[in-house]
């Protein structure tokens, strides 16, 4: 019996070693004597989005973020829902992604191939001996990249060089009278008016003279598109406040301009008076600026100055995070829809083109276009949303391109050199005291595209370690 005992125990003995050999965690083979034994567990392999889900885990519990107010999405743009995300519902202070709305505005309402035209004039005739007995005219429409040299605009040197070119060719040698600033819609840009303001026609543009609220409805008209060239009434133009449509009326007691006009390009103007003197063409007049001008004078056409595109405008916007170039953007959008250049015009324009266009913008605040203001609100859903609507627009390329590019240009060149995200994602980048923000899209290895929104409040230390945050968040998005 005891033998048959023992024969039974050696035999469970062997089992069980050859079932502990059959198992498959490793053992240490480095172990020391203290780790007799033991035995090294595997971690269990996480796709990407699993991996994403942990990162925003670490994120949480991260002291950097203790305090702060945060939130994350990630979202499919052919499903049209999020694929994971944080507190993506929860308004959050944008900073500069802000200019993704300021800028998406200005495609859509102006084109991509809109410029800002700065046009020089004369009237009254020139002699014999070269005497211009007139007046210089500058036409502006209020270009934000004059005099700056941003995305590829002239020097007012430059300017002004081809300006007196044209000026000599004319056969000018002296002027007997002033040089006048004026702003103006160019119809070459424009084929609509602005609202709430009342234009006379000039040529290819139109000045304004007032605001459509004194206009007597009777004498109301509808606007043709063309008028015989021998035809030398005067029309007033506008933007009907009862049918609104273009029309125009032969009447107007020009009343005093209530809105505010784009900033009249008066340096180019005294510098190119300077440049006059300096080319021996004396100038008797002075610089002057008219804010209306519901009688102008016959002129003649000398020059004319183009700005960039509006693409190129943009792109460097974007690119260079342009806080100038993003507030006049804004004020642009508002100017040529309603006839008034201001930040609440310019707020309401691109409101209600987000309303027009049903993005889903629930929660918003929006105070500029820069993203300076720390009064404005999104959230990152909103962004998300928002940025996969735009990919249905025929500007989207450009606005894509406009994106600073992970590891390599803008504003995210020194962000993810050494990351899987390199060169994946494109993105608006945002940054204030204590707020970091990226929101844009990426592309995935298998050649998706997908929109995300990080939006960071209130995060301790410094700017460089918040950024390796961001990027230690991001890195398993490119394998979604």
């Amino acid at each position: 019996m005891i033998k048959l005992n023992k024969i039974w125990v050696t035999s469970a003995l062997a089992l069980q070693t050859l079932a502990m050999a059959q198992t498959s965690v490793p053992v240490n083979v480095n172990a020391g004597p203290s780790d007799v034994g033991s035995v090294v567990v595997e971690k269990p392999i996480l796709s990407p989005k699993e991996q994403l889900e942990e990162n925003i885990e670490k994120m949480k519990k991260d002291p950097l973020l203790r305090v702060a107010n945060w939130g994350f999405v990630v979202y499919d743009t052919q499903k049209k829902q999020v694929i994971t995300g944080y507190n993506e519902n929860t308004p959050l202070i944008p900073a500069s992604t802000t200019k993704l709305l300021s800028t998406d505005a200005s495609m859509a309402l102006l084109g991509g191939r809109f410029r800002w035209i700065t046009q020089l004039e004369y009237s009254g005739a020139i002699d014999e001996a070269g005497t211009l007995t007139g007046n210089l005219y500058v036409i502006g429409s209020g270009d934000p990249s004059m005099s700056t040299g941003k995305a590829g605009a002239k020097s007012n040197s430059e300017i002004i060089a081809d300006y007196i070119s044209k000026i000599s060719e004319a056969g000018i040698k002296k002027i007997n009278g002033d040089i006048i600033v004026e702003t103006a819609v160019f119809q070459d840009v424009r084929l609509e008016l602005p609202e709430k303001i009342v234009w006379i026609e000039h040529n290819n543009y139109y000045l304004p003279v007032g605001n459509t609220t004194t206009i007597d409805p009777k004498g109301e008209k509808v606007a043709i598109k063309a008028k015989s060239v021998f035809d030398t009434s005067k029309r007033y133009f506008y933007v009907s406040p009862s049918t609104n449509k273009m029309a125009f009326t032969e009447k107007f007691e020009a009343n005093n301009l209530i809105t505010t006009l784009p900033a009249a390009p008066s340096l180019l103007a005294n510098s190119l008076k300077a440049s006059l003197l300096k080319n021996r063409i004396s100038v008797s007049g002075k610089v002057t600026t008219r804010v209306t001008d519901p009688n102008p004078e016959e002129r003649e056409f000398l020059a004319k100055y183009s700005s960039p595109t509006m693409v190129d405008i943009i792109y460097y916007t974007n690119q260079h995070s342009d806080n100038a170039l993003a507030e006049a953007l804004l004020k642009t959008v508002g100017f040529y829809k309603t006839g008034n250049v201001s930040l609440e015009s310019g707020r309401e324009t691109i409101v209600r083109h987000l309303q027009e266009k049903k993005y889903d913008f629930d929660g918003l605040s929006l105070v500029d276009g820069s993203g300076l203001s720390r009064g404005n609100k999104v959230r990152p859903v909103s962004q998300a949303k928002f940025l996969t609507e735009v990919m249905k627009e025929k500007y989207y390329d450009d606005f894509l391109k406009s994106l600073p590019i992970a590891g390599e240009t803008g504003t995210l060149r020194r962000m993810f050199k050494t990351s899987n995200n390199y060169g994946q994602i494109f993105a608006k980048t945002g940054t204030l005291n204590a707020v970091k923000c990226l929101a844009g899209y990426i592309k995935t290895r298998s050649g998706r595209m997908l929109t995300f929104s990080l939006l960071i409040n209130n995060y301790s230390g410094s700017v460089d370690q918040i950024k390796h945050k961001m990027e230690e968040l991001l890195e398993p998005v490119v394998d979604l």
